[in-house]
């Protein structure tokens, strides 16, 4: 397999917020659309990143933190930091290399890496690229359920093969969100990048939609999973299968009482329901219903190592990034992803040797307030 191409960072770019600025003159309108779209007024992908903002740091000082480190314990692994790449689907928009580019950086960062189902490059050899690597992070393999069960089963299957170490299950888009900003540019997949992963799935059983009938709630939703199917799946694979999209504390408990492999804070970068709330108000009020009895990472909204140590304080195991590597990607591919997680990670150093947090499992008590209901 030809491995990624060698490139060089833009100059003048040393944040995250950098690496989206410039990564907006890279991409067309057609992928910057989808990348950075929201959905309706893109009120929660604005609140994401705005709400981290809102919580103020208290810091300790004079405490002893040489010989500080950023590792945490995920799933029965030790991880160098808790910085993990989210799914994105159809990354050859943003970079020939794609998937294959982000996967070489997360595993030269170590980086976990979750692949989604819509991944542009086949499961197969992104797994092939890193696989061997003894110094990976985890690898996981996002899982959006299709109407067929005989399909997913094989999707599950496969994954299993390749050396995917859990499922993740995405079970907040049923459906779409009403993606304005892709409908005003006519948003299209351009000719070469497709779900590939996809391919052969069965299409969707014909129903007729009679008059007054809805082709959403009498069709498509028909197929939409529900608990019964968390259930099925854990039945039907030897992974820990992760839900990623759990905003209620009801829904945190059902999951721990399901004894699943973890959750995600998430609301799906604000692309499919707007208005919801951000993840760093919802975090504290998921961790204290899980009081520990479920790991709990977080997506949505962070772009500094300040972030990172925030979500970390208020419960989580490891935090999630998706647009930022991406604009990484397009800006430099597989150094521009690289260069995106060590940014974060030397941030988060930083953070933590200003706070007097020393590790990320020793962090001092009522080092983060203000958090908003």
């Amino acid at each position: 397999m030809t491995s990624p191409a060698i490139a060089t960072l833009p100059p003048g770019v040393v944040t995250l917020g950098d690496h989206e600025a410039h990564a907006r003159t890279v991409l067309d309108a057609n992928a910057w659309a989808y990348f950075a779209g929201g959905a309706a007024d893109e009120s929660t992908v604005q609140d994401n990143r705005y709400a981290w903002s809102d919580i103020r740091l208290h810091p300790r000082i004079l405490r002893p933190v040489a010989g500080g480190h950023t590792r945490v314990s995920l799933l029965g692994r030790t991880l160098a930091h808790p910085i993990l790449l989210a799914p994105v689907a159809y990354q050859r928009m943003a970079h020939p290399d794609g998937e294959l580019a982000t996967a070489v950086a997360a595993s030269a960062q170590e980086a976990g890496l979750v692949l989604s189902t819509q991944a542009s490059t086949p499961l197969e050899a992104v797994a092939d690229a890193i696989r061997d690597d003894p110094d990976r992070g985890p690898l996981w393999f996002q899982l959006y359920l299709q109407h067929d069960r005989g399909f997913n089963l094989e999707l599950v299957r496969r994954a299993e093969a390749a050396g995917y170490e859990a499922l993740v299950l995405t079970v907040d888009a049923p459906c779409n969100g009403a993606r304005d900003r892709e409908r005003r540019a006519g948003f299209r997949l351009p000719a070469g990048v497709s779900a590939v992963n996809l391919a052969g799935l069965p299409p969707r059983p014909t129903r007729t939609v009679a008059p007054g009938q809805s082709a959403l709630f009498d069709d498509l939703l028909r197929d939409a999973p529900t608990w019964d199917d968390i259930a099925w799946l854990q039945a039907n694979t030897r992974l820990p299968v992760i839900l990623k999209g759990v905003l209620d504390p009801d829904d945190a408990r059902e999951a721990a009482r399901l004894q699943l492999g973890g959750i995600i804070v998430s609301n799906h970068g604000g692309r499919t329901l707007d208005t919801v709330s951000s993840t760093a108000h919802v975090l504290p009020h998921i961790a204290d219903a899980l009081a520990g009895g479920l790991p709990l990472l977080v997506d949505g909204g962070i772009r500094r190592g300040t972030d990172v140590l925030k979500a970390m304080a208020l419960g989580a195991s490891a935090v999630l990034i998706g647009r930022p590597y991406i604009y990484g990607l397009a800006n430099a591919g597989a150094l521009g992803v690289a260069h995106v997680i060590r940014l974060l990670r030397d941030e988060l150093e930083i953070a933590m040797a200003l706070s007097g947090s020393k590790t990320l499992d020793a962090i001092p008590a009522g080092l983060v307030k203000a958090v908003l209901p």
